[in-house]
C-alpha cells in the first residue's frame, strides 16, 4: 500500500462503513469518498441511488450483519476490493424503534441487542483477522450513541446495547493491540435525512437544537470529520477511547426548573 505524507489522504486505503446506505452511515462513506479511499458499504438492502462523491462510487455488499457468516463474508469482500488489504472499518449499523421496557417481549430485546452489540463485535472480529496480518494493522470505529452514557426511556435496550459497545470496544482495544486500534464514537443529536422520525417537523428539531449548547444538531459531516481522524496516523496513540460528539451535551434540567439561567 502506498501512503500520502497527508495522514488524511485516504488514497490507496480501503475503508469499510457498514450501514452505509443512508442517514449518518452515507454520510461518513460519501466523507471517505472525498478523502480518496476505495470505499465498501453494507447494509441488508441496496442503496436508492449509488452513494457517490467526487465522481467516485461506493461498491456495496448485501449483508445482514446479526449473521456471524454475513459479517464475515461482507468484511472479507471489501479486503479483497481492497486488493487484499483493509485499512478501516466504521460500525455504523444499528438503531431501535422505541418500546416500553415493561412490556417488550424478549425476542424483540434481543433482536436490538444483536444488531447494535453483536454485529459489530462480529464485524470487528473478521476485520480484526485480516488487519493483524497487515504490517500497518488497522483501525476500527464503532458508532455509539448518548443514550450509552445516560438514560434512554423508550428505548433501554438499544441504550443498553450501546453502553456495552464501549465495554466492548475498551476489552478489545487491549487484546488486539498494538496492531488494531479500536474506538467508539458517541454522537448526540444528528440531523439526516430521516430526523423528522425521531424529532419531529423543522419547528420540532429547532426546539431540539435549542437544548444543545451549540445551537444545532449534528450533521452527518461532523461525525465522519472525526471518524477520519480516529482511523487516521494523527490518532495512532489512540485506542479504548470513548471520543464524545454531542454539542456540549443537554442543559441539565433543574436550572430551568429551578429557574436558573
Amino acid at each position: 500500500m502506498t501512503t500520502s505524507p497527508d495522514p488524511l489522504d485516504f488514497t490507496s486505503r480501503t475503508v469499510l462503513v457498514t450501514g452505509g446506505t443512508k442517514g449518518v452511515g452515507r454520510g461518513i462513506a460519501e466523507g471517505f469518498l472525498r478523502a480518496g479511499a476505495t470505499v465498501v458499504i453494507t447494509a441488508r438492502s441496496a442503496p436508492s441511488e449509488p452513494v457517490a462523491a467526487n465522481g467516485r462510487v461506493a461498491t456495496f455488499v448485501a449483508a445482514d450483519l446479526r449473521e456471524p457468516d454475513q459479517a464475515a463474508s461482507a468484511v472479507n469482500a471489501a479486503a479483497n476490493i481492497g486488493d487484499g488489504h483493509l485499512d478501516a472499518v466504521v460500525n455504523n449499523a444499528g438503531g431501535s424503534p422505541s418500546a416500553d421496557a415493561a412490556t417488550a417481549s424478549p425476542r424483540f430485546s434481543e433482536a436490538i441487542l444483536r444488531l447494535n452489540l453483536l454485529a459489530p463485535l462480529h464485524v470487528a472480529q473478521a476485520a480484526n483477522a485480516i488487519m493483524q496480518q497487515q504490517s500497518d494493522g488497522g483501525a476500527i470505529v464503532s458508532i455509539g450513541s448518548v443514550s450509552g452514557i445516560r438514560p434512554s426511556p423508550g428505548t433501554a435496550v438499544y441504550g443498553a446495547s450501546k453502553a456495552g459497545l464501549i465495554g466492548l470496544t475498551q476489552s478489545l482495544a487491549v487484546e488486539w493491540a498494538p496492531k488494531v486500534r479500536l474506538n467508539v464514537l458517541t454522537a448526540g443529536y444528528i440531523r439526516t435525512e430521516q430526523a423528522h422520525l425521531f424529532y419531529g417537523d423543522e419547528d420540532g428539531m429547532a426546539r431540539v437544537a435549542a437544548t444543545v449548547p451549540m445551537q444545532r444538531l449534528a450533521t452527518p459531516v461532523d461525525i465522519f470529520d472525526a471518524c477520519l481522524f480516529l482511523v487516521s496516523p494523527m490518532s495512532s496513540y489512540i485506542t479504548g477511547a470513548n471520543l464524545v460528539i454531542h454539542g456540549g451535551g443537554e442543559r441539565p434540567g433543574f436550572l430551568d426548573a429551578a429557574g436558573l439561567e
